[in-house]
């Protein structure tokens, strides 16, 4: 699944760090500072991809050399608390191609010169070999002063404000997030990255009354790792895979994102489920098949673990599971009760204050005035654990306590047939 990130950072003197490294590690070259008389030698660094700068048109000849950039940005800075450099750490999508990659990537390091008049150094980093080999990810590292003809001039103050440099950020995190989507959209991928906070995502899904999106996205942020923990972790992985065994945090925040992913996981399997059932018995319904039938081939669609994930056309996949319910519907089914219908009231609860007679009652094209004062009562919204356990779990727990039932009548019934034989035989 595609996510986002971007952070910004600063370089700053007053934690010893320098322009010159921070730029010599993330392109992976030698860059000797003049100012501090060092030499940065990272060009034995693996997994970097491409590099690029990119300038304002009116920039000297020199801002396409590396090592000349970097040591002007440092002679133009003259305190000893000088903040040289500012770096944007964006994610890659894994689902895009690597041009696509590059592409958007070099998109959003020239919406930066041209909106603040800096120079930057773009790095595209592979993911790390013994780590999740979908962390593509970019390190662009700008000035903070403007370059033009004359060299490096004025201080992009407009980021260093506490009044603009908030709104500055959000508005490229939104670009960012744009760019992204852009790229999946013409790769064919379904899923979007979103740059806002769960909080406001989450009181835009309860505005357009998307309930179970809104359920899904109230929880915390996930827990930073931090470069230590992160390590450990992504050995632990790479150890897992690498013995066939089943991964297994090594580290209290490890088992803490762990555990959040997983419910995440099994939320969007859960939501999978349910929007494939709905799918699926309105195709039926629209075949002119019964609400039993159609209700049936929903069920079957939501609990069938060997689906096919990626079907080319969804009516195929319809076809195949309904071909499977027609040659089952000869089970048998409890009888007295239509035990089709309350399953299919389980799964086709579209609000959680309405009971599934009445999301049934809608898919069908009918008023919701048709149903009876007991429709449109308030119902207790069920968790996710509790949907989900009504989907894979709760049929066959009903079937179980309709055997019973029937096996406590039937030994009643031979009790009382016993004390009738025990009492005519003392009569006589």
């Amino acid at each position: 699944m595609a996510s986002y990130h971007l952070s910004v950072k600063t370089i700053k003197r007053s934690a010893g760090r320098s322009a010159t490294a921070a730029a010599a590690y993330r392109v992976g070259e030698r860059i000797e500072c003049q100012r501090e008389g060092r030499v940065h030698d990272y060009t034995r660094k693996q997994g970097i991809e491409e590099t690029f700068i990119l300038a304002p048109k009116d920039a000297p000849d020199w801002a396409t050399d590396r090592s000349r950039l970097w040591n002007e940005v440092e002679a133009s800075e003259t305190r000893r608390n000088s903040v040289t450099a500012r770096e944007w750490e964006l994610a890659l999508p894994s689902e895009i191609s690597d041009e696509d990659r590059s592409q958007i990537t070099r998109d959003f390091a020239q919406e930066l010169v041209n909106r603040y008049g800096v120079a930057v150094d773009v790095a595209i980093h592979a993911p790390h070999r013994e780590g999740d080999q979908r962390n593509h990810h970019a390190h662009v590292l700008t000035s903070t002063r403007k370059l033009e003809a004359e060299g490096f001039t004025t201080k992009t103050r407009v980021l260093d404000s506490a009044k603009t440099g908030g709104v500055e950020i959000e508005q490229m995190r939104g670009l960012w997030a744009e760019l992204q989507n852009r790229a999946l959209e013409r790769a064919g991928e379904v899923e979007r990255v979103d740059h806002r906070s769960l909080e406001k995502q989450r009181d835009a899904a309860q505005e357009r009354g998307d309930k179970l999106s809104a359920e899904e996205l109230d929880r915390d942020p996930e827990l930073k790792l931090g470069p230590a923990a992160n390590s450990m972790e992504r050995r632990a992985k790479w150890m897992a895979e690498r013995q066939g065994r089943e991964y297994k945090p090594v580290t209290e925040r490890g088992a803490v994102v762990h555990a959040a992913r997983q419910a995440r996981a099994a939320f969007r399997e859960m939501r999978a489920r349910l929007e494939l059932a709905r799918e699926t018995y309105g195709i039926e319904r629209e075949a002119r098949q019964g609400r039993v039938s159609a209700g049936l081939a929903a069920l079957r669609a939501a609990t069938a673990k060997d689906r096919d994930r990626n079907p080319d056309d969804f009516r195929e996949r319809l076809a195949r599971v309904v071909g499977r319910s027609e040659e089952q519907d000869d089970t048998p089914k409890p009888e007295g009760r239509n035990y089709a219908r309350e399953r299919l009231k389980e799964i086709m609860e579209k609000d959680g204050g309405r009971d599934g007679q009445a999301a049934v009652h809608k898919l069908d094209g009918h008023s919701e005035y048709g149903l009876g004062e007991d429709t449109g009562r308030e119902a207790r919204k069920p968790s996710v654990n509790e949907r989900l356990k009504d989907v894979l779990n709760k049929p066959r727990e009903r079937l179980e306590i309709e055997d019973e039932r029937e096996q406590d009548r039937g030994d009643d019934e031979n009790e009382n047939t016993r004390d009738r034989d025990r009492g005519e035989g003392h009569s006589l």
